[in-house]
């Protein structure tokens, strides 16, 4: 896959998990960030489990995936601050 395809599947998947995680997207380099995250994390268990297709839309699909879980772990881990009270 070249650069160009590459950048393209992660803005898409990492915009589409925003929407769906979050409800809104990070902006153009957040989302390529996500998704080519996602890329990664979904890569290695669509690949292990035998469902990766290898078409561009197969390729969003698990970029997608991976970065929803990538971004439900984060959730985990992001601090709530309280307002004080008095």
């Amino acid at each position: 896959m070249n650069i160009f395809a590459f950048l393209l599947v992660g803005l898409c998947s990492g915009f589409l998990a925003g929407k769906i995680i979050e409800g809104h997207g990070f902006g153009a380099l957040g989302d390529i960030i996500i998704g080519i995250v996602g890329a990664f994390i979904g890569g290695f268990f669509f690949t292990n489990s035998g469902f990766y297709n290898g078409s561009f839309i197969g390729a969003v699909i698990t970029s997608t995936v991976g970065a929803m879980a990538f971004l439900l772990v984060a959730g985990l881990f992001q601090t709530v601050t309280r307002p004080r009270a008095g």
